[in-house]
């Protein structure tokens, strides 16, 4: 490992060699860890998305503030609930989109729809919206109407997830030339080498500080931290525990998201509860904390981190029992069960810093106890491809490796998307969580809460739709030459305008 390390490292110093330097540039150069396949800004809810485009070219209508969950006027200056089912937003004046176009009413509409559109599955619709039916109208230039088909009381939380494209974008997702209203404006993107965006100098708020940013990514975190280290690179927005190692350049901090491997419970052995339960036993959690992981990780009992509304604190965590694992195991086969049936695996390179390194450890551990596992890492958009629907019908038993970022206040915010029977991400279909999305959906205050507690107590105990990993703990390596502090959203966007220079 120390080898590896070190041709990481001398790899690292070479490059900056022949790319010398930039404490006087004024682009900011943002390493990450994987390529994005799409910059659709209806796509920013995805971490590798979000980083480039959400509130950089592509702005929302409110923002979340992640300190504490408030809603803050972005687009919106105003919004007010005129009925149980209707909002109306005051829009901001004189706004112009990157191409040129006003930014009104009408034009916000046009980006609702798009992202809406059934058709293009976009992921914004399918994480946020998916189990709401939403009409936008455009009242008059800078007034729109959001109604919707049963109460959201935190509508305004929800459009917090909304990006705001040009009415000239295309009707199909897959934008790969992205034109917003955000401080920034995409300048180029060069497969395989970058990303490169360019202050807007039209837009409506204060100027940023960096003339520019340039993307770039390399799969090894070693390589990123040595980048940031000698110069090449000003921002590392996540790196491994085992090289956030200078501590004048190095950032921890709770990042929001949630590890976990689905369990695909449609198909057998995995639809039988006691498989399930036996994975969970035969993880080992604590083995893998302060070495493939950081020591500061939680084991998780739910999807939501426990700062999110509806978190529920009296679920305690599975313990590591192989023994208990080996006998449900038996108990399963006694009835017929045939739990040596192969199950796959199925991992995505870069997820998160020592993602392969999880999984592998995982794959040993769940080996031991019994299960037959194969173990098979993909690149981003062939993951994405098996963990959304559809999903192949010919599929055969899968644990896909998952992580969830919810910084935005509220369980509403996960768990339709995660375990509902139409869910766009879930094998889970059971009526009570169903019947208790939409109560605690429709719900306020205590009793939203409550409603959500018991959504996750069924998941956790009487469904076990995971298996259940940590609430997880970034780290993010800053040039020396810039003042910038990561928050809990870093893991999924990257305000640029926030990062200033000594």
């Amino acid at each position: 490992m120390r080898y590896l390390s070190a041709c990481l490292l001398g790899t690292a110093l070479a490059m900056s060699a022949a790319y010398p330097a930039h404490a006087q540039s004024k682009t900011i150069t943002v390493v990450l860890s994987e390529e994005p396949d799409i910059i659709d800004p209806c796509e920013a809810t995805r971490s590798n998305v979000g980083r480039i485009v959400k509130q950089n070219i592509a702005e929302t209508l409110v923002e979340i503030d992640p300190k504490d969950g408030s809603i803050k006027p972005r687009l919106a200056t105003a919004w007010k609930q005129t009925d149980n089912l209707t909002w109306q937003f005051t829009l901001r004046d004189g706004v112009k989109f990157h191409d040129g176009e006003d930014f009104n009413a009408a034009a916000a509409v046009t980006s609702i729809n798009r992202t809406l559109n059934p058709t293009q599955d976009c992921e914004i619709r399918l994480k946020f919206f998916g189990n709401i039916k939403v009409m936008a109208k455009a009242l008059n230039g800078n007034t729109l109407e959001v109604k919707t088909d049963t109460p959201q009381p935190i509508l305004p939380a929800l459009m917090g997830t909304m990006t705001i494209a040009s009415p000239n974008t295309q009707a199909t997702k897959g934008e790969r030339n992205p034109a917003g209203t955000g401080p920034y404006k995409f300048k180029s993107w060069t497969p395989g080498q970058e990303v490169v965006l360019e202050r807007f100098d039209g837009y409506w708020g204060a100027k940023g500080h960096a003339t520019g940013a340039r993307y770039i990514w390399r799969s090894e975190s070693a390589v990123r931290a040595a980048m940031v280290q000698t110069g090449e690179a000003d921002i590392a927005p996540n790196i491994a525990l085992q090289d956030a190692t200078d501590k004048s350049l190095d950032f921890s901090y709770f990042n929001s998201e949630t590890s976990r491997l689905r369990i695909d419970m449609t198909r057998p052995p995995l639809n039988d509860i006691r498989v399930r339960k036996a994975m969970n036993y035969a993880i080992d959690l604590d083995a893998m904390r302060g070495s493939i992981f950081s020591d500061g990780v939680v084991p998780m009992t739910q999807i939501v981190v426990p700062s999110i509304n509806g978190h529920n604190p009296s679920l305690k965590p599975w313990p590591y029992d192989p023994a208990k694992a080996k006998a449900l195991l038996a108990e399963a086969k006694a009835d017929g069960v045939k739990v040596d049936t192969e199950i796959l695996m199925r991992g995505r390179l870069g997820m998160y810093p020592n993602a392969t390194e999880a999984m592998e450890a995982m794959h040993a551990m769940l080996t031991d106890v019994g299960f037959n596992v194969k173990l098979k890492m993909v690149e981003v958009a062939s993951w994405v491809e098996s963990y959304t629907r559809p999903y192949a019908e010919d599929r055969g038993p899968v644990l896909q490796q998952g992580q969830h970022d919810n910084n935005s206040g509220d369980a509403v915010f996960s768990v339709f998307f995660k375990y509902a029977c139409e869910g766009p991400q879930s094998t889970t279909c059971d009526k009570q969580v169903d019947d208790g999305i939409a109560a605690a959906s429709a719900a306020t205050g205590d009793e939203r809460r409550k409603l959500w507690q018991e959504v996750m107590r069924r998941l956790h105990q009487d469904i076990v739709p995971d298996v259940q990993m940590f609430h997880m703990v970034g780290f993010s390596r800053i040039n020396s030459r810039l003042n910038f502090t990561p928050s809990i959203s870093t893991n999924s966007e990257l305000q640029l305008a926030q990062v200033k220079f000594k």
